[in-house]
């Protein structure tokens, strides 16, 4: 009988890294993913920076609104 509650422990013990173990590596991969993300948005920002042409800096220049706004009867 004393081998019963050895076994019952070891297996629990086995059970319980098993589980911190997935967790552990999926928390891993959750932070590499966040990373992923970041560094693709700050890449992606950067190139669409540099791809710019003249025309894109003056492109809000002008009048936004339409004239005819608020002039009818």
């Amino acid at each position: 009988m004393s081998n019963e509650p050895e076994a019952l422990t070891s297996n629990a013990e086995d059970h319980d890294s098993s589980t911190l173990r997935v967790i552990g590596w999926f928390s891993i991969g959750m932070a590499v993913a966040a990373v992923g993300i970041v560094v693709g948005r700050e890449i992606r920002n950067r190139y669409k920076f540099n791809r710019r042409t003249p025309y894109d800096f003056y492109s809000s220049a002008g009048e936004q609104a339409a004239s005819e706004f608020g002039m009818g009867i």
